[in-house]
């Protein structure tokens, strides 16, 4: 046997020589370059850009909600205890229901307007 194939232990050489050798100048390696020509009859390569929306719940739990509103999440049960803000139930199998408090954005909203309302009334 000639020896092993694989070095001394330890970290591994760097240069031309080691594991992973280095790649040469001008190489990207695993990476895109972004373009400069943002392509309106350019010649050179379009870059492409990608926008990704937010993707916003309309359910909120009752953090949420509570942060939404800006109170504290005592007074969000209070008021869905007191029957003004309601609340999402839903349904699970074999007569059940989902037990974590949602409610919906659009009441937290109608609920915002109806205190605007009494506000200017008085």
């Amino acid at each position: 046997m000639l020896g092993s194939r694989r070095g001394k232990p330890g970290r591994p050489k760097t240069g031309e020589r080691g594991i992973f050798p280095r790649p040469d100048r001008g190489q990207n390696v695993g990476r895109t370059a972004a373009s400069e020509h943002v392509g309106s009859g350019d010649d050179g390569p379009a870059a492409v850009i990608q926008t990704v929306a937010p993707c916003t719940p309309r359910l909120l739990d009752l953090g949420g909600a509570a942060q939404y509103l800006a109170v504290s999440p005592w007074t969000i049960r209070a008021l869905e205890t007191q029957g003004i803000l309601p609340r999402i139930r839903i349904p699970l199998p074999h007569d059940g229901e989902l037990r974590k408090l949602l409610f919906d954005k659009q009441d937290l909203d109608r609920l915002i307007e109806c205190w605007k309302e009494r506000l200017t009334h008085v």
